[in-house]
C-alpha cells in the first residue's frame, strides 16, 4: 500500500485540475530529505492545471522537508505554514507559491472547513 506522500502526489496528478488554484501558475519542488538521500516531487501549476513528476528539475519554489513531516502534512495532521515558522521546513524561491499550494493539503481529519469539502467533491 502506498504511503500518504505517494497517495497525495498521485491524487494530484490524477485530478489534473484544482479550481482553488485557477489564478496560480508556477512550479514547486518538494525535496524530501532523509540523511544523505533526497527524493523529489515537482508540481507544475498552470492556472489550476496540475502535473506531477519525480524529476529533480528547476522550480520557482523549492521546499526542503523531512519525509516524516511531509507524511503528516499529506495526512492533514500538520500545517505547512506552521512548520515553516518553526523552522521544520525550508523554502527558497517564491514564497507566495507556498501559500497557494497550502490549499492542496487536507485540513485536520476532524475539519469541516472548505478544504475538506472541496476534496470530498473532487474524489
Amino acid at each position: 500500500m502506498p504511503d500518504a506522500t505517494t497517495r497525495f502526489f498521485e491524487d494530484l496528478n490524477r485530478r489534473g485540475y484544482e479550481p482553488l488554484l485557477v489564478k496560480t501558475s508556477g512550479t514547486i519542488r518538494f525535496d524530501l530529505r532523509e540523511g544523505p538521500r533526497t527524493s523529489h516531487w515537482t508540481v507544475a501549476i498552470d492556472r489550476g492545471r496540475l502535473r506531477v513528476s519525480q524529476e529533480d528539475q528547476e522550480a520557482d519554489t523549492v521546499i526542503g522537508i523531512s519525509p516524516a513531516l511531509f507524511e503528516e502534512l499529506a495526512a492533514g495532521r500538520a500545517h505547512g505554514i506552521a512548520a515553516i515558522l518553526r523552522g521544520d521546513m525550508t523554502v527558497s524561491g517564491d514564497p507566495r507559491l507556498v501559500v497557494q499550494v497550502e490549499r492542496l493539503f487536507p485540513g485536520p481529519p476532524t475539519s469541516q472547513g472548505p478544504r475538506r469539502h472541496v476534496q470530498r467533491e473532487a474524489r
